[in-house]
């Protein structure tokens, strides 16, 4: 399953954006958002996040 979800406990810091490796990771006006059909399932955004705020 492609983590897919960016919960509403992110605090925008971008630590997912920075370390995603197939960049499937965008954000729009401070909201990031997984792109599921990018998505490899590696679990780094999940690993880098700082506040537990992305789900599978």
């Amino acid at each position: 399953m492609a983590y897919k979800i960016i919960q509403d406990k992110c605090k925008a810091c971008g630590a997912c954006k920075e370390n995603c490796p197939v960049d499937a990771i965008s954000e729009t006006d401070g909201v990031f958002a997984i792109i599921d059909s990018d998505c490899v399932d590696c679990g780094t955004c999940e690993s880098n996040c700082p506040h537990d705020a992305i789900a599978a």
